[in-house]
């Protein structure tokens, strides 16, 4: 029996076998999540081929800490952004060995929102060292933290799939 939705699993065995294809290690960046991403893919046997690592940064000194979130960044966008997501990705992939990387960001709830950032607001980066990168300002609502956080990482599976789709597997 599996921990995860039928679909997310699915999903998790495709990413890793289109990886394992490419011959390309991913890691995560996680903070509304907290490692759920990482969980996903590691339930599948032989995922020790394909992940290299994860960082669950919940807090703030953790995404300056683990990598290298700027201050600034913070104090000017918040941790619920973009920019703030942008930094967590380019972290993850300069501390591992990842040809990809996800990184989320976001308000689960039920509190802590507010008008300009409400509940169920989550901010997914998915880039590959190559340059490529992909953005989501994903807008899920208020359905609850377990499914904000589910929803989450069907996201950043499906991103993290998109990224291996563009990409011209080796000759």
């Amino acid at each position: 029996m599996s921990l995860w939705p039928d679909d997310i699993r699915q999903s998790a065995e495709n990413l890793l076998e289109s990886f394992v294809a490419r011959g390309w290690l991913v890691a995560t960046a996680e903070s509304c999540t907290g490692g759920m991403i990482a969980g996903a893919l590691t339930e599948i046997p032989g995922s020790s081929r394909v992940v290299d690592r994860g960082f669950v940064t919940y807090s703030n000194a953790a995404k300056i800490d683990m990598l290298g979130v700027s201050p600034a960044t913070l104090n000017q966008f918040g941790a619920v952004s973009r920019e703030t997501a942008l930094e967590m990705v380019r972290g993850a992939l300069m501390q591992s060995k990842a040809e990809a990387a996800v990184a989320v960001t976001g308000v689960a709830g039920p509190g802590g929102g507010s008008a300009e950032k409400p509940v169920g607001l989550v901010h997914i980066v998915a880039a590959t060292r190559r340059g490529v990168i992909l953005h989501r300002a994903m807008q899920y609502g208020e359905i609850g933290r377990e499914e904000v956080r589910l929803a989450t990482v069907r996201t950043s599976l499906d991103m993290l799939q998109a990224l291996a789709d563009q990409a011209v597997a080796p000759a």
